[in-house]
C-alpha cells in the first residue's frame, strides 16, 4: 500500500522527500537521545535489548526445529 502511494508522486516530490529523508534522518536518534531524560533513554533501550532477546529467541527457536526435522 505505501509503495502504490510512492508511485503516484510526481518524481520531483519522490526526490525532494529522499533528500529530506536523508539529510534529516541520520539525526534523528542523537536529537531524541539529548531531548530524552535519563529515564526515558534507559527504558527505550531495555525496550530495543528485549526486542533483540525476543528475535534471537525466535531465530533459534526456528533452526533448533528444522535440525530435529532433519534427523
Amino acid at each position: 500500500m505505501y509503495y502504490e502511494s510512492m508511485a503516484k508522486m510526481p518524481p520531483e516530490v519522490l526526490e525532494y522527500l529522499r533528500a529530506i529523508g536523508k539529510k534529516y534522518g541520520q539525526l534523528g536518534g542523537k536529537a531524541s537521545a539529548q531531548s530524552l531524560t535519563a529515564v526515558e533513554r534507559s527504558a527505550r533501550a531495555k525496550k530495543a535489548s528485549l526486542a533483540a532477546a525476543k528475535k534471537r529467541t525466535a531465530e533459534r527457536l526456528v533452526r533448533e526445529q528444522k535440525r530435529k526435522r532433519a534427523k
